[in-house]
């Protein structure tokens, strides 16, 4: 049974679309977990109409919006219980931003691997009101879905007698997509001025 034999049975089998829930889950807490692959990789798949491209957008959605409500409450203690993590000192660090715009940080927040786990359990940390955090979560988790599988059809579609070369396509635009926006936030980060605190204020 060759490569393409044994992705064309997992993608076409109704169990792709609880595959994509779980993983996309996961990868909200642990982001080694490979879901953007896996969606992607659906996307180019969905090309010949299985699995179903909304379906694989759905259950993507709704995966990361369970995984972001994991982070979310697991933040609520993580800086309290443990302020010397590194998790900790990004929660104290993104918290201002937070406050002063939350919604649009929770969104492209999404779009960060980074900076999406920290982002989210700030939002617990800080007691970010969970209604609202829903709301933004909701939003961001729909438009990566979007975009994750879009990039895998795009792919699909190009190489519509060579599926394989459709999945390896939009995973290598998807990860340069993803490339191109941690450059760009690395050289803002570098070029943002250190605050640092004048002699009369504590440290």
């Amino acid at each position: 049974m060759n490569l393409l034999h044994t992705a064309e049975n997992v993608m076409t089998s109704p169990a792709i679309y609880l595959l994509v829930f779980v993983l996309t889950l996961l990868d909200a807490v642990l982001p080694i977990m490979p879901a953007e692959a896996v969606v992607v990789a659906a996307g180019a798949f969905a090309v010949s109409g299985r699995p179903d491209v909304l379906l694989i957008v759905l259950s993507a959605a709704l995966g990361i919006l369970a995984g972001d409500h994991v982070m979310y409450r697991i933040g609520r203690g993580i800086a309290h219980r443990r302020p010397e993590s590194k998790l900790a000192q990004l929660i104290a660090r993104i918290t201002p931003m937070l406050r002063r715009r939350g919604g649009i940080l929770i969104v492209t927040g999404r779009f960060v691997p980074g900076g999406r786990i920290s982002i989210t359990a700030a939002c617990g940390a800080t007691r970010y009101p969970a209604a609202r955090f829903t709301v933004f979560a909701a939003i961001a988790a729909l438009l990566w879905s979007l975009f994750a599988t879009m990039i895998g059809f795009l792919g699909g579609k190009i190489f519509e007698d060579q599926p394989l070369y459709g999945v390896i396509a939009g995973i290598v635009l998807a990860l340069a997509i993803t490339g191109v926006a941690e450059l760009v936030t690395l050289l803002r980060r570098r070029r943002r001025p250190l605050n640092l605190p004048s002699p009369d204020q504590p440290s």
